[in-house]
């Protein structure tokens, strides 16, 4: 966190409007209970089944977020285990979330997974297409919209990521008065490049192997 805290200063932000969302994604639960004895209360997982394995091998009280790419069939499986689903990506996903959600009586929030570089092994949608969606899920009654997600291509240079960031900001900054509210959430940056992403306005910093070493295969 002090890294964290250290960028809020650079950038004028106040450090707690950023949170540090530890990617636990392929560690064992014993890692993720060292964390929550450690204090950390909030934690990231890209695939549903292996997610909610840990959520109930560990003690309640932490918060989960799902960050990885969802599939049809696995958001029954999804809904009400996460307090924040990263990754809506399209239209499709989006009625699919909205439909279970309200056969369920569930408001499920979300963010719009972003491919700012039209990148094609990534999903997300294009940033000419952010508005339509954008206004089609704040029409769901089961999806709460609170932001935006990106995961930027992989950079030489950290530095070269801030482009991307400062982008998404901006993306998120048109979007909310055309939906006229604000959209409080920015989730952005990883282990190489979260610094960057907290001066240019993340609110969410998705951290793995910064916390947790190098990832479990």
């Amino acid at each position: 966190m002090g890294r964290i805290a250290a960028a809020c200063a650079r950038s004028g932000r106040n450090p707690g409007d950023v949170r540090l969302v530890a990617v636990s994604k392929t560690m064992a639960a014993e890692r993720v209970r060292e964390l929550i004895q450690a204090g950390h209360l909030l934690f990231g997982e890209n695939r549903v089944q292996e997610a909610l394995l840990k959520i109930d091998a560990v003690e309640p009280g932490p918060e989960w977020h799902f960050i990885g790419h969802l599939q049809k069939n696995k958001i029954r499986h999804a809904i009400g285990k996460f307090a924040l689903i990263h990754s809506v990506d399209g239209q499709e996903m989006a009625l699919v979330l909205d439909r279970r959600c309200r056969a369920e009586g569930m408001v499920q929030p979300v963010l719009l997974q972003v491919n700012q570089a039209a990148e094609t092994t990534k999903h997300g949608i294009r940033p000419e297409d952010l508005p339509a969606l954008a206004a089609e899920v704040e029409g769901c009654a089961g999806l709460d919209l609170q932001g935006l997600m990106s995961i930027p291509p992989p950079e030489k240079n950290p530095e070269d990521s801030r482009r991307w960031f400062a982008g998404l900001r901006t993306l998120r900054d048109r979007l909310g008065p055309e939906l006229g509210r604000e959209l409080p959430e920015l989730s952005m940056g990883m282990s190489d490049s979260y610094p960057l992403a907290v001066e240019e306005g993340a609110t969410l910093v998705r951290v793995g192997t910064a916390l947790f070493g190098s990832r479990q295969v």
